[in-house]
């Protein structure tokens, strides 16, 4: 009993100290701001006095000038630097860095290097089979205020082409968002990803794991990337409650023309979608995210269709998608560097109407019917060091032409973080398809090294 009592106290004291130390440490921030503040304070305060003392002497001499003609006055050119230098001194107090007017400037890298057991022929990657090395993403990014009522981004990304392995240089982001509307609404508009989902916004070095799950890349094309615009309500109550509602161009830069402009297009040849989204605390160390997305394209065929396959003659008519998100994570107060936990899980349900033509050479045959899928992804991921974490993701896609192809992948994966700006993930898959769909089950194998040089206003976070 003596032993624990002593245990406690000795407990007790060390967070006493600890506290102590904290609040001597804040004193001397204080004292120190205080210091420089007083400085900065007493060079105006005396420059302000040059000045004035010397207006006074021009006064006096221009009275002098009057009466007796030449003297040796202050020369204006001296009053006017003197009046300068306080207006520096003022604005530099105002500022809180020298450069910040400037664009924030970053560029990221990233290789996957990977071996697969199958050929694309029968994988249906766009990637070889065997032994590949990838840069998958080169991206250069900028970002700034536009003035005390916007900013903007740019993101330039290049990728190497499996064929040739030249990269093409694109513009992946190029979008401004107002910052000063009121009751609290921004709006966004340019080249942006939309807010649909919760992986689909992201750019693919910022992933948990290796790879894009096949839910995102069979029914969103893998990014929400899109041409348009899309408005944000934060509603003004205590609950976090997010509302958000876009137009644009087709999701995705994966998909067979996303943006063919067809003959004709009306407004229904836009895609609309929208998403609700909401945290709460479950306890001091636990949160959690819930999040439900739609997206709607009445007329697909505005922008030519997507044929998916030219013997069958798939043609999409219209396109309807709908989305649940879910996210449970541990961050602890204390040592939350060294120690998380998430689990994330996103259920996607897509609904579109296609033209189903036998014979693709007679257009005019055929029928037009819904087709209903489900995809869906689940992973958990856990840091038990500042270094290493580790998790595993489940996937599961139908096809949005055919529910009965199905195909399903896991991957345990296992990262390591040399620094917050350099790190190298370690994942192995597994993935089966249905008969129906004439691929072969696969074995892979990732190396992915991704650093960040520069600011990156979308760096790794816990997703």
């Amino acid at each position: 009993m003596v032993s624990v009592s002593l245990c406690a106290l000795g407990l007790r004291a060390q967070e006493t100290n600890a506290v102590m130390q904290l609040q001597q440490q804040l004193r001397q921030m204080q004292e120190s701001f205080e210091k420089i503040e007083a400085a900065q304070q007493q060079q105006i305060a005396a420059l302000q006095r040059q000045v004035e003392s010397l207006a006074q002497k021009q006064d006096a001499a221009t009275n002098v000038l009057i009466v007796t003609g030449p003297t040796n006055a202050v020369s204006p050119g001296l009053f006017q630097e003197l009046s300068d230098k306080v207006d520096s001194v003022v604005e530099a107090q105002r500022k809180t860095l020298p450069s910040e007017f400037n664009p924030a400037l970053g560029f990221i890298g990233e290789t996957v290097t990977s071996y697969r057991s199958q050929g694309n022929n029968q994988t249906g990657s766009a990637r070889p089979g065997g032994f590949d090395v990838w840069a998958r993403s080169l991206e250069l990014n900028a970002s700034a205020a536009v003035d005390p009522f916007a900013k903007a981004w740019v993101v330039a990304n290049a990728s190497a082409d499996a064929a040739t392995g030249e990269s093409t240089f694109g513009i992946e982001e190029a979008a401004f968002q107002t910052t000063s509307l009121p009751g609290n609404l921004s709006l966004t508009a340019g080249r942006f990803f939309g807010e649909f989902g919760r992986l689909a916004n992201i750019h693919d070095h910022e992933l948990p794991f290796v790879n894009r799950p096949l839910a995102l890349d069979d029914y969103i094309g893998g990014e929400s990337r899109s041409d348009g615009a899309q408005v944000n309500w934060l509603v003004p109550v205590e609950h976090y409650i997010s509302l958000t509602a876009g137009v644009g161009d087709q999701f995705g830069g994966d998909n067979p023309n996303p943006n063919n402009p067809g003959t004709y297009r009306d407004i229904g040849g836009f895609n609309f979608w929208g998403r609700a989204s909401t945290s709460f605390d479950l306890a001091d160390d636990w949160q959690a995210e819930a999040g439900v997305s739609g997206l709607w394209n009445p007329k697909t065929q505005d922008r030519g269709g997507i044929i998916t396959n030219g013997v069958s003659g798939f043609t999409e008519k219209e396109r309807r998608l709908a989305g649940l998100d879910f996210k449970l994570s541990y961050v602890p107060l204390r040592d939350n560097q060294f120690n998380s936990f998430t689990w994330g899980t996103e259920v996607l349900f897509s609904d579109s109407r296609y033209r189903i033509n036998p014979d693709a050479t007679v257009p005019t045959t055929g029928y037009e019917g819904y087709v209903g899928s489900l995809g869906l992804y689940s992973y958990v991921s856990y840091k038990w060091s500042r270094q290493w974490s580790g998790g595993f993701l489940f996937d599961y896609a139908q096809s949005p032409q055919n529910h009965a192809d199905e195909a399903l992948a896991y991957s345990p994966f296992i990262t390591f973080a040399l620094s917050h700006w350099n790190q190298l993930r370690l994942q192995y898959t597994h993935t089966d398809h249905a008969a129906v769909s004439g691929l072969k089950s696969d074995d892979a194998i990732y190396l992915q090294w991704a650093w960040i040089i520069g600011a990156h206003s979308h760096g790794w976070s816990q997703r």
